[in-house]
């Protein structure tokens, strides 16, 4: 009888730490056992010398993450659940410590690489990119609101462009995803086992040099323009205003993308990445976004989005309100609000790890 494949491989060799996220059938896409593992890997591989780096990749020919395991999230929300918050504590909480990873973490961004597959690879230190890859946060598209520090990211994409990419979810090509800051390299497809390779015999720089290729050109960058001036607009009615009469075929049809997504997650989604601006770290941003997660857990829209595009896949949410002008000011609040003792508390640990370093070099 054949034995069941383990969803994450974990593998030391050569002066790596290999992490291989496996399950292809569903693009490699991420549960709570996973994120577990990964950061007991992690954790582990911290004190350990013989480790020099980390890889992280996915299995199989589509991509390296398509997101976290969504259905699972439907069941537990329309059950009226808790564990999606488990799962969401321990994944940004992950999303932390491989931004604050003392080795170098190589995250091969290969294929598609949604949502929580951005969570554990565009906060790494050296992030490649290929000419197949897509990366992308569609969480508005869903009912739901771009987390696993996606709106830390898209908030410090250059201008606008990180607003037009949520409220939207564009896909973000190479080029792209290097432009917005969501990777740094470049590296061919066929070339990724023989730059892992070159890792393992050398060392991260002198692998980069051997195999990074210049940046593809960014097409997003080039249209730069017309985003900034639409998506400088304080309400998300005010932006589709602008993107329609702006005369630019490319913008009146974000115009249209967004009125197709939720009202309610569109709104949240401005007023984070504006707030998530004004956060001085990924962890102030982690906290917010577990809280925004927290609301959207009971909220109509993150189930009947999922329904639509993922369960039943009809494609026809019918999203509550279904307007962007009746979106009520107080429920937008409410996904803001404080949670007491059930707060994430990155912000607090890190507050406290800065602190101790000033007073260390003091």
């Amino acid at each position: 009888m054949t034995g069941i494949e383990p969803e994450v491989l974990i593998e030391k060799r050569d002066g790596l730490g290999r992490i291989t996220l496996n399950r292809p059938k569903s693009i490699n896409a991420l549960n709570h056992s996973m994120v577990q593992q990964i950061a007991a890997a992690l954790l582990e591989w911290s004190g350990d010398d013989d480790v020099r780096a980390v890889v992280l990749a996915g299995a199989g020919e589509r991509g390296l993450c398509a997101g976290g395991d969504i259905v699972s999230i439907y069941n537990d929300a329309k059950d009226g659940g808790t564990g999606s918050l488990d799962f969401w504590r321990d994944e940004y909480i992950l999303n932390a410590a491989i931004a604050n990873y003392g080795k170098p973490y190589i995250a091969l961004m290969d294929g598609i690489v949604m949502g929580g597959g951005v969570g554990v690879s565009a906060h790494g230190s050296v992030r490649v990119v290929t000419e197949r890859s897509m990366v992308g946060m569609p969480e508005t598209g869903i009912g739901f609101v771009p987390d696993v520090g996606g709106t830390y990211l898209l908030s410090r994409a250059p201008g606008e462009l990180g607003t037009h990419i949520a409220l939207t979810t564009a896909r973000l090509s190479a080029g792209d995803a290097i432009a917005c800051g969501f990777a740094d390299h470049f590296v061919p497809s066929d070339k990724l086992d023989e730059f892992v390779d070159a890792v393992a015999r050398t060392s991260v720089d002198e692998a980069l040099t051997a195999f990074a290729q210049p940046a593809p050109v960014s097409e997003l960058i080039a249209q730069q323009s017309w985003i900034d001036a639409a998506y400088s607009a304080e309400t998300v009615p005010q932006i589709v205003s602008r993107l329609r009469s702006s005369g630019v075929a490319e913008a009146e049809k974000a115009a249209e993308q967004i009125l197709g997504k939720s009202p309610t997650a569109v709104t949240v989604t401005l007023r984070a990445l504006r707030q998530a601006r004004e956060l001085e770290s990924l962890e102030a941003v982690l906290d917010q976004e577990f809280r925004v997660s927290t609301a959207s857990l009971r909220s109509h829209d993150l189930v009947e989005g999922i329904r639509a595009q993922v369960v039943e896949k009809d494609r026809n949410p019918q999203w509550s309100p279904a307007q962007l002008s009746d979106v009520d000011a107080e429920q937008v609040e409410s996904y803001f609000a404080p949670l007491g003792d059930r707060e994430l508390g990155l912000s607090q640990t890190y507050a406290a790890q800065v602190g101790g370093a000033q007073e260390g070099r003091s």
